[in-house]
């Protein structure tokens, strides 16, 4: 299947152990003669000639029956169409997982999914495992363990210069996706109106869905990706509930500045809008300082800032984050987090907790190493002639592949894996009009320089301009 077509298919779980197996047909049979051959040896106990007439020997038909009848189910099985609700049937498997898969199949260099293909700092993992042998192995507080809401709390007040009170405007949440979740599940009701930035985190827009929320979105446009100041001014009406922003800004690596935080700040303040904040991207900040949107004057009221571990210490697959917002909000986060996962991993947290006081000299080198890959990534994309867009934060960078002849990013994309042998995101997925991201792509350069000088040399070696 192409990249068309998975884009096309609609969501699926993955097959695991405990369920469907690769060839039901074959596992069917083999279940019916395992539970045969136990039968036929408790009936020789009992009856010799019952045991006989079950015999494999004496049966050869009834198997044969048995495994048209379970071929037969497997298929009916196979052709039943997937269900899902109404407000998320118009998602398909995120395009992340499309794209680490098709990478895995055509065995090219994934520059796709913003995972690190290196790990974290061995003193958080260190903490890890000094946490696990420590016996905080149980259930955690609900809204996190004390010594990680009072190192988010530290972390805050250095990072913001805002004092909170780690036990009432804290919470911990099993990664900065679920803090999204628990945002949005918490304080919007359906009906309520909710501003995007796009492109946007596909997460957005499918939990605004969940809460049957009426999604409006204001399009970042390349180069600079600058706010349509008047035009998001123009958007925001008597139903407008939220605005959520993301800055430093995934895809697109771009940073609010202050003129545009500001602004917004204004129009929340003045339509009586609350502000969702998704910082997970503020220690990878290149060419300007971070500003958290709860620092502008007034807005710490109205404010929901959310960020996590992975990004910063290369630990994503550890799903530790959190929200910070004043009680009257952290009621309802609370709220839906209580039903979503509860509690996140009782020893991460712990790790987590020691990972925040690590000191500024870890966050230092940390950007002077991305700052490094992002220098060979965008040098090496600009060889094999990209237009390469300005990246200020995240490891994100964007391009405009039309150089390459392409109708759209999609199918960029698909020749991108297929022929080239690197793999990309097609950010077209991350807009309410797809055609406003056709001539786009999303790169990472969260790996190893050896992998990212391979995936530039075969750019740079396979792909013609026309």
């Amino acid at each position: 299947m192409n990249l068309a077509g998975f884009l096309a298919t609609p969501a699926t779980a993955t097959a695991t152990r405990h369920e469907m197996p690769l060839n039901p047909s074959s596992s069917a049979s083999f279940l019916l003669s395992s539970l045969r051959r136990s039968l036929v040896a408790s009936l020789r106990k009992a009856s010799p000639a019952a045991a006989a007439a079950l015999s494999p020997m004496a049966s050869a038909s009834t198997v044969a029956a048995e495994n048209g009848a379970a071929k037969a189910a497997a298929e009916k099985q196979q052709q039943q169409p997937v269900q899902v609700a109404k407000r998320l049937e118009k998602f398909k498997t995120t395009i992340f997982t499309q794209m680490s898969m098709l990478a895995i199949k055509h065995g090219a260099i994934n520059l796709g999914q913003g995972f690190p293909n290196f790990d974290g700092p061995d003193f958080v993992k260190e903490a890890a495992i000094q946490a696990i042998n420590a016996g905080k192995n149980q259930y955690a507080r609900g809204y996190g363990v004390p010594e990680l809401n009072s190192a988010i709390a530290e972390r805050f007040l250095k990072d913001s210069g805002l004092q909170v009170d780690p036990e009432k405007e804290v919470t911990v949440t099993s990664g900065c996706t679920e803090a999204i979740a628990a945002t949005i599940l918490g304080l919007i009701n359906p009906g309520d109106e909710v501003i995007l930035f796009a492109p946007f985190y596909d997460s957005y827009e499918a939990t605004l869905s969940m809460a049957g929320a009426n999604v409006k979105a204001i399009t970042l446009r390349p180069p600079d990706f600058s706010v349509p100041l008047e035009e998001l001014k123009a958007a925001v009406s008597k139903n407008t509930r939220a605005i959520m922003i993301n800055t430093p800004h995934n895809p697109t690596g771009k940073m609010f500045t202050r003129e545009e935080l500001e602004f917004i700040a204004t129009l929340c303040k003045e339509n009586d809008v609350l502000l969702f904040a998704d910082e997970v991207y503020d220690k990878l900040a290149f060419e300007a300082d971070h500003i958290s949107m709860a620092s502008i004057p007034g807005m710490y009221e109205r404010t929901v800032t959310m960020n996590s571990l992975g990004k910063t210490f290369s630990l994503t697959g550890w799903k530790i984050g959190w929200a910070i917002a004043p009680p009257h909000l952290t009621w309802g986060v609370r709220q839906a987090h209580s039903f979503l996962t509860f509690a996140t991993c009782t020893p991460m947290q712990a790790a987590a907790a020691a990972a925040l006081r690590a000191p500024d000299s870890y966050y230092e080198e940390l950007r002077r190493d991305y700052g490094a890959k992002k220098s060979l990534l965008v040098n090496g994309l600009k060889d094999a002639g990209f237009i390469v867009y300005p990246s200020s934060g995240t490891y994100f960078v964007m391009v405009d592949h039309t150089p390459f002849g392409f109708d759209n990013d999609i199918e960029f994309c698909e020749y991108l894996i297929r022929e080239v042998g690197v793999v990309a995101i097609p950010p077209s997925v991350f807009y309410l009009n797809p055609e406003d991201g056709k001539n786009l792509v999303r790169f990472t350069f969260c790996k190893d320089d050896e992998t990212l000088r391979a995936a530039v040399e075969r750019m740079k070696t396979k792909l013609r301009k026309k």
